[in-house]
């Protein structure tokens, strides 16, 4: 067993956390983000379809790093590795005894090439610590999966290892008791001896502490012979409610932990002493459309915090003493973010223009022991930008010149490219996913809305989902190659159910059902008005998949003499193509929200640029995407059909009251004309989205009721009665 050096006393109840080193044998498959005991690394990525058993391990930078700690002496280490499009590059696996002082056990300069293969090394007796490292990266990564590290064969020498119950607890490890108050309960520790010849030796066992009086040695064992046990134990009386600390300490003969010291955090009745304050100071920083981080001053004597969040409001929320919240939990009108002993947090599922609250408790105590300070949480909130575009992003860009598709073009290519691989480490993990209860994670198919709940980390085969590319990769000029950029870019590939959805979309136009053959939630599939085949997203979706095509056409036309633009005969099965006013329609009946926006912010941080359709809605009306040419009035006929198709005047006849609503857009000014010509009535209403009026002093007949909108004027006949 390692050493375990403490400088007082004092230290060792600073934590009652459990100390972070792995018991052998010890292994992971990297099948939760959540990494074992012992533990861990420079960064989660994730192949999550690949590996010996997927997902796998992904190192894609120079210094990415795993680090296994472990306490006694290990066996042999083995572990599945791969190579993906790597080449140049060295990749280490190393040993230490402290952890300060690296020795190289295995060097990698030519993994096997896509194939994951068995490695077995085997550290020395004296080894602690392993890590793998990728030491130079010159050109592809490295997938590592099902590392396994076995425990050592035991020596003849006498070895102290101590386990309450089935749990070994480890030198400077906490193990936690309770008991009513004023009443004795007992604690029985099984003190083995790992050697094979030598008798262990205890020459005394000490309890020291601030509670020390609450606890008293009942017995302990004076020898134990070589693999064999035996047991100490501890009695519990606690003097008052609440946390009671002291400090056991086993004497002996082993050479290496001469003092084994276990942490005994008592519990006098059922709670954990209430933390005598909260934390102060609340601070936010980087401070963006799609990411904030939070941070605070530590309250004094607190084992941890649980911080809430709400949307819009003040929290009136308060948790349960007793009760263990995970990240995603519900408490009463707030959800957690996070609970644990950091005082700073990254919260999820951050959009632009939304204002978040978040109130952070102290608490002490562990497991149903916890006790929550539960009045006066430290409270404050945060709103985020409107915009991460920078202010003179477009000052090149006129709409009035006829180089305007071209200008608009070569502002957003070429750009850096991100990896189609890579999607789920970067647009699922850190912005698509968002917390749900139980620690899990819950993305939402594009098309349909489905929600589909997972524990990390997010593997696409696993959950049946795919990276869809909303403009098709068989329209592109450039298919079937899928190293290019047009068919990694980010602005355009979204979350999607693969066979109940994608695979239903297929290579289909967008556009709108009217012969409904299947349904998917929010998602059609079926005929037009014309007969032909289409797929018809969820409304929600309907704006963001029609930029996300505008933006690929405008990206990568003119790329290697490459023509894109929307496809006019998508296949000799598909003989039509995409009809760009119903996408038009659905831009402007769809506009950009908080969450598409901080999308486009999103992934011009990863990719340097930005989708200038979700930046600028009237873009759209001065380019025919059908053939990518500068056109000033190339949406307006589709602009005049949203307006009037969106025109709900009602009810009509109508008798006393009229009321006027133009779908996805307000209303600044109204007007009725009689069969003459003649305007009996008109107003300025200021921008409303719903617009009643009493039409008491009409008279019956026909009119023509007129709504000027940010787009154009909408106009539909009524009757009055």
């Amino acid at each position: 067993m390692k050493r375990i050096f403490y400088t007082s006393v004092l230290a060792l109840l600073v934590s009652f956390t459990s100390i972070s080193q792995a018991i052998l044998p010890t292994s992971w498959s990297f099948t939760t983000i959540t990494l074992p005991t012992g533990w861990t690394e420079s960064e989660a990525n994730f192949y999550t379809a690949s590996g010996n058993t997927p997902p796998a391990k992904k190192f894609d930078t120079t210094g990415d790093n795993l680090v296994i700690n472990f306490s006694s002496n290990p066996g042999n280490l083995t572990y599945y590795l791969a190579g993906n499009s790597f080449s140049g590059g060295t990749f280490t696996v190393q040993e230490s005894d402290l952890g300060a002082v690296w020795t190289t056990l295995h060097t990698h300069t030519a993994p096997p090439a896509g194939t994951y293969t068995l490695f077995t090394d085997i550290p020395l007796a004296t080894t602690r610590y392993i890590r793998f490292i990728y030491t130079n990266k010159v050109s592809g990564n490295i997938g590592l999966d099902d590392v396994a590290i076995a425990q050592g064969a035991a020596g003849p020498a006498q070895e102290i290892n101590v386990k309450q119950g089935s749990t070994t607890v480890l030198t400077g490890g906490t193990h936690i008791m309770s008991s009513p108050v004023s009443t004795m309960t007992p604690t029985v520790f099984t003190v083995e001896n790992l050697g094979t010849v030598n008798t262990l030796n205890i020459s005394s066992a000490t309890i020291s502490g601030p509670n020390a009086p609450d606890f008293s040695l009942a017995s302990f064992p004076a020898t134990v012979a070589a693999a064999s046990t035996g047991s100490l134990t501890v009695n519990f009386t606690p003097a008052a409610a609440g946390t009671r600390l002291a400090v056991l300490t086993i004497a002996s003969n082993d050479t290496d932990e001469a003092s084994y010291v276990i942490n005994l955090n008592g519990i006098g009745g059922n709670y954990a002493t209430e933390p005598a304050s909260q934390p102060t100071n609340m601070l936010f920083t980087n401070i963006k459309t799609y990411r904030l981080t939070g941070s605070f001053t530590p309250a004094t004597g607190t084992d941890g915090y649980l911080v809430l969040r709400k949307k819009g409001s003040a929290i009136t929320g308060i948790p349960a003493d007793g009760t263990v919240y995970q990240r995603g939990d519900m408490v009463g009108d707030a959800q957690v973010v996070f609970s644990g002993n950091f005082n700073s947090f990254t919260p999820n599922n951050i959009v632009a223009s939304e204002t978040y609250h978040f109130a952070v408790f102290s608490y002490n105590g562990m497991g149903t022991y916890r006790n929550y300070k539960t009045t006066s949480p430290l409270a404050s909130s945060v709103t985020t930008p409107a915009t991460m575009m920078p202010p003179t992003y477009y000052s090149t860009i006129s709409t009035s010149s006829p180089s305007f598709v071209t200008n608009l073009h070569d502002l957003v290519n070429p750009h850096f490219m991100q990896f189609y691989s890579n999607y789920g480490n970067l647009m699922v993990k850190n912005f698509a996913a968002r917390d749900t209860t139980l620690d899990r994670r819950v993305v939402t198919c594009v098309y349909s809305g489905e929600n589909k709940i997972y524990t990390e980390p997010f593997d696409f085969t696993a959950n049946g989902y795919s990276r869809e590319h909303t403009y098709c990769h068989s329209w592109m000029p450039t298919n079937p190659a899928t190293a290019l950029p047009e068919y990694n870019d980010y602005h355009h590939l979204f979350p999607t159910n693969q066979d109940d959805v994608n695979a239903l979309r297929s290579n289909y136009p967008l556009g709108v059902v009217v012969t409904v053959q299947q349904t998917v939630l929010g998602a059609k599939y079926g005929q037009d008005a014309n007969g032909k085949t289409v797929f018809e997203p969820r409304d929600e979706n309907k704006g963001d998949a029609a930029r996300a095509m505008f933006y690929e056409t405008i990206c990568y036309t003119g790329v290697s003499g490459n023509h894109w633009a929307l496809p006019s005969n998508i296949s000799t099965s598909i003989p039509y193509g995409q009809d760009q006013a119903i996408l038009k329609q659905w831009h402007f009946n769809d506009l950009p929200d908080g969450y598409e926006i901080a999308r486009n912010d999103y992934i011009d941080s990863l990719q340097d640029n930005r989708n200038p359709f979700i930046d600028s809605i009237d873009f759209v009306c001065f380019i025919n995407f059908s053939n990518m040419t500068y056109d000033a009035l190339a949406c307006q006929a589709s602009i005049d059909e949203m307006l009037n198709t969106g025109f709900i005047v009602y009810p009509n006849p109508a008798k006393d009251e009229l009321s006027l609503h133009v779908d996805a857009t307000t209303i600044s000014l109204y007007e009725i004309i009689d069969i003459r010509g003649r305007v009996v009535m008109k107003g300025d209403v200021s921008n409303q989205i719903l617009v009643k009026l009493n039409t008491d002093n009409l008279e019956s007949g026909s009119y023509i009721v007129k709504a000027q909108t940010p787009y154009g004027i909408a106009q539909r006949s009524i009757v009055i009665q």
